[in-house]
């Protein structure tokens, strides 16, 4: 399979369990060692697949109703970007969202969320 073709299916695979907030299907496509950064200050928000259960899992308790919708995504090589449309949180805040995933080794390695 070819980079961008795994890095379009693993990048879609964690959007999907995002949105019905099945926290092992999301993690799964996740490497153990994952690194969450903020871009462009590279500034680790955290480490490791545990750091992104712990958040995730309380996200998709709190936000039952949490859906991302895909506006646009870039695929070149092992690099995804995604543009999502946030709704569904308890707080009432709606937000565009930017995420770029690092496929390395047939799972998702580094993340940056565009601030």
């Amino acid at each position: 399979m070819n980079n961008e073709k795994k890095a379009t299916e693993l990048a879609q695979e964690q959007l999907d369990a995002y949105n019905v907030g099945d926290i092992e299907r999301f993690l799964h496509v996740y490497a153990d060692d994952v690194v969450v950064m903020e871009f462009p200050s590279q500034h680790v928000m955290y480490k490791g697949k545990e750091g992104m259960r712990e958040r995730y899992t309380q996200l998709f308790n709190d936000n039952p109703n949490n859906h991302a919708e895909l506006l646009n995504r870039v695929v070149k090589g092992n690099i995804v970007i995604d543009h999502e449309f946030v709704t569904g949180r308890e707080n009432g805040i709606e937000l565009y969202a930017v995420a770029m995933y690092e496929i390395i080794d047939d799972k998702i390695k580094h993340v940056w969320f565009v601030k």
